[in-house]
């Protein structure tokens, strides 16, 4: 098996602009992303699906997801959010992790056609830091 980048990025071997970084989770930004400030929440231990995330992490899990949705409103302006996972078919790293997309009505967003984009330089610490001065603590 080929080393996990997302392990990497949670061990601070790999560099990501980090958004959320707390004891169980971690989520950064996209470095393809769907558009601009799409973050992905990834647990920190190895889980390489939803049905293997521990029960004690799933509540954990789906809290961080709601403040990040939040936070994509909040710091970007986005109208609301797209949030999904794939469990095995088209997950493209295989380790849990939960995309938070800003949307727009109008955006051009159709189905599950995801196009991608990039990050001009400096751009994705813009946003990343956008995203976590709005960010609500867990609770």
């Amino acid at each position: 098996m080929s080393p996990c980048v997302f392990c990497a990025i949670v061990a601070g071997e790999a560099p990501a602009h980090v958004v959320l970084d707390e004891p169980s989770f971690v989520a950064f930004l996209d470095l393809r992303p769907v558009f601009k400030g799409h973050v992905l929440l990834v647990p920190r231990e190895h889980h390489a699906t939803l049905p293997d995330l521990p029960a004690a992490q799933r509540d954990g899990f789906l809290e961080a997801a709601q403040r990040l949705a939040v936070a994509v409103t909040d710091a970007l302006g986005a109208q609301g959010s797209f949030v999904a996972m794939n469990n095995t078919v088209s997950q493209s790293v295989p380790h849990l992790h939960l995309h938070v997309v800003p949307r727009t009505k109008g955006d051009g967003l159709r189905g599950f056609f995801w196009p991608r984009t990039r990050y001009a330089e400096g751009e994705g610490a813009t946003y990343a830091e956008r995203l976590r001065s709005v960010l609500p603590p867990p609770g």
